[in-house]
């Protein structure tokens, strides 16, 4: 029985509900990675949130030609210090080999190094046992047998290596095998949210986003993502000199011919260096827009700041035959006009230069070609579909549908106090609201937002005034 003498006291639920904080700049990256070294997984996504955990799951070499995912790595981890990356390798050991003969090979130090690619498994010294006579393991540059009793002469040795340059544009883009019912490559994509409850919304291809149908399928995962979500595929122009550009005034006919104007592309030319090592300017790029949407002025994970002018990890811009490239202001404003985003090393230093997604100049609503202003508009979406997830199935009454409302005009105005925009509102309006519709359990909510625009150019206009000569005519102080 209940108590009915005394004071009591009971809690409601709170009327308005707490946005979602959603993150920015995760990477979703596809290709190549050493894993044979570490016995990592083939097409499974991977999320690490530093170096050693990449490098744990997936292994790690500075040979990026045969082993593009390792370029993500570094950059993501090393150079920009971002994180959460989310990975997957395409490379299969188990496909991807090839046998070696075997071959007469003589100990030095009690030990014999075979190339990184020898799979440790396959290992064979003839004559001998493995564990009784010699031990197999990686180091970061050899497989090494290692002989437990001292040994000087010559032994046939024998094995399989990973080949990575039986790695194809098919297994980058991947699919869905009836075969094996897996998931595989870029459409992997779709896993992440199921499996980390996070949703990237940045896609690069190392050595691959430069092919045609590789930048293709990436735009097109980039626009539909577990139905709900999107985000912004990083496409290579590629720079050599048989099916790329090697001279900027090229370049745009170059963005024409792959056809790159989608408004979730950013294209970017030529690659960057920094000391000896090349990297697609895809993957800088990719680290630089994580690093300005997670530190800074704002720091939170909101991407209303361009990374255009922002300092890369890098030194120099050179083509894909390591020639390197000198763009002046004008030369890359040429770019910028059509699309495309390069690097200016002007008077702060080595930095990214271009505001624009790859619908410029056809597209010329801001929303689509300005990619801070379009990255707003996928995280402002994001933000709401995740917070009123829960309200699916809920009975539509008038004061649910307020609180929805309020919660989301709460935070568009902590938003704009915070001018990471300049105004924001949500409303719901009787004209896209049919009392069909409405029966039929479907409301429809309209929010007007208005992120601003990156200070593209500032514009000094000097005069020469007369009125300052009567200085002349004034006796001396």
């Amino acid at each position: 029985m209940a108590l009915t003498h005394g004071v009591n006291a009971s809690k409601l639920k709170t009327s308005v509900s707490t946005p979602i904080k959603v993150a920015s700049g995760v990477h979703f990256a596809v290709g190549a990675a050493p894993v044979h070294m570490v016995g990592g997984k083939t097409n499974e996504v991977i999320m690490a949130n530093d170096y050693e955990e990449a490098v744990r799951f997936l292994g790690y070499s500075d040979d990026w030609e045969k082993y593009p995912l390792c370029m993500e790595i570094y950059t993501a981890f090393t150079l920009y210090n971002v994180a959460p990356v989310i990975m997957v390798n395409v490379l299969d050991p188990a496909k991807h080999k090839t046998k070696v003969a075997a071959d007469s090979m003589e100990p030095v130090e009690n030990q014999i190094l075979l190339p990184l690619e020898a799979l440790a498994d396959t290992v064979e010294v003839e004559g001998m046992e493995r564990d009784a006579d010699y031990t197999v393991f990686y180091t970061d540059d050899n497989c090494v047998i290692e002989f437990l009793t001292d040994t000087t002469t010559a032994q046939q040795v024998s094995y399989d290596a990973v080949d990575p340059s039986m790695v194809t544009k098919s297994d980058i883009i991947g699919g869905y095998s009836v075969t094996t019912h897996k998931t595989t490559g870029l459409e992997l994509i779709d896993d992440v949210f199921p499996k980390y409850t996070l949703a990237p919304d940045i896609i690069v291809c190392p050595n691959w986003s430069h092919d045609n149908e590789v930048a293709a399928v990436m735009s097109a995962k980039a626009e539909n993502i577990n139905g709900v979500f999107e985000a912004e595929a990083l496409i290579e122009l590629p720079s050599d000199s048989e099916k790329g550009a090697t001279w900027y005034t090229d370049v745009p006919a170059l963005k024409k011919r792959m056809n790159i104007f989608n408004v979730n592309q950013l294209c970017c030319w030529p690659k960057v260096k920094l000391g000896d090592r090349v990297f697609d300017y895809t993957v800088q790029l990719a680290g630089s827009m994580s690093k300005t949407d997670n530190s800074g002025e704002f720091g939170d994970g909101t991407p209303c700041e361009s990374a255009s002018n922002k300092v890369l990890r890098a030194d120099s811009m050179v083509l894909a035959n390591g020639e390197e490239v000198r763009l002046d202001v004008p030369k890359a404003n040429y770019l910028n006009d059509n699309g495309i985003i390069t690097c200016v090393n002007f008077y702060n230093g080595f930095v990214s230069w271009g505001n624009y997604t790859s619908a410029f100049p056809a597209n010329t609503d801001p929303v689509d070609y300005f990619y801070s202003i379009n990255r707003m508009f996928k995280y402002i979406a994001k933000t709401v579909i995740l917070t009123s997830w829960n309200d699916v199935d809920r009975r539509i009454t008038r004061r649910l549908l307020d609180a929805i409302m309020q919660g989301v005009n709460y935070w568009l105005n902590s938003l704009t106090a915070e001018e990471k925009i300049l105004g924001g509102r949500v409303e719901m309006l009787e004209s896209e609201n049919a009392l069909t519709n409405l029966m039929a359990g479907r409301v429809k909510f309209h929010i007007y937002v208005t992120p601003p625009s990156p200070l593209q150019q500032l514009d000094w206009v000097m005069e020469y005034d007369l009125s300052y000569l009567q200085v002349l005519l004034s006796p001396a102080a």
